[in-house]
């Protein structure tokens, strides 16, 4: 186990231009994926006739795909009927499909939590239903979701790494390079990722627990 030439300057400088193509494509399909599932997920509560159900189909689909084929199908199959996506596109893109259908749910579970109590008593003083939403469902649900939405958005991260399989030039798609440079390497290099990991999500794990806590 060489650390000494594994932590060279190089080595060191290579691994960190791969985190941050990984905190990028990361950061990106979090932001969408929240987006998108926030969206399927109220229409998926409100159970809006003909939307609702047609969403519902695709969430399962998507649920019940590996996350790899969708990457691959992202990067290879759709230049087969013109659209090409770059590394970095099709990445986020197959991310943030499979992520906003598991995010729906969540928000779709987390809106259903709501006392039903609670929202008889807000319509009848005198509440529509999507101010009874927005005003009593929506602060109350979005609380009790942030424990499941961090663990999703964790799980988010650590699949990243799949996009490997393509080429992306992200972290562990680095480590690799590095590890072929010498076999002494491979340790101290997966260590070091395995440490970078960890201290990303242990802070993502953190800002959760505290959010929680404050809302308690």
């Amino acid at each position: 186990m060489d650390f000494a030439g594994a932590y060279s300057a190089e080595n060191l400088s290579f691994l960190a231009e791969g985190l941050v193509v990984t905190l990028i494509v990361a950061g990106a399909s979090i932001v969408l994926s929240f987006l998108i599932g926030c969206v399927v997920g109220i229409i998926r509560y409100t159970q809006l006739p003909v939307l609702s159900p047609i969403l519902l189909a695709g969430v399962e689909l998507i649920r019940n795909l590996p996350l790899l084929l969708i990457i691959f199908f992202m990067r290879f199959a759709l230049p087969e009927i013109g659209i090409n996506l770059g590394l970095v596109a099709a990445t986020v893109t197959g991310l943030t499909i499979f992520e906003a259908a598991m995010i729906a749910e969540i928000v779709r579970g987390g809106l259903a939590s709501i006392e039903k109590g609670q929202i008889e008593a807000a319509r009848s003083s005198g509440l529509g239903s999507l101010q009874t939403l927005w005003h009593i469902v929506l602060p109350q649900g979005l609380r009790r979701m942030v424990p499941p939405l961090v663990s999703q958005f964790i799980s988010l991260l650590k699949d990243t790494s799949l996009a490997v399989v393509i080429s992306l030039p992200e972290l562990m798609h680095h480590a690799g390079i590095v590890i072929g440079h010498g076999y002494t390497y491979t340790i101290p290099i997966l260590l070091l990722v395995a440490l970078i990991y960890f201290s990303v999500n242990f802070v993502l794990s953190v800002i959760s627990r505290r959010l929680e806590t404050r809302h308690v």
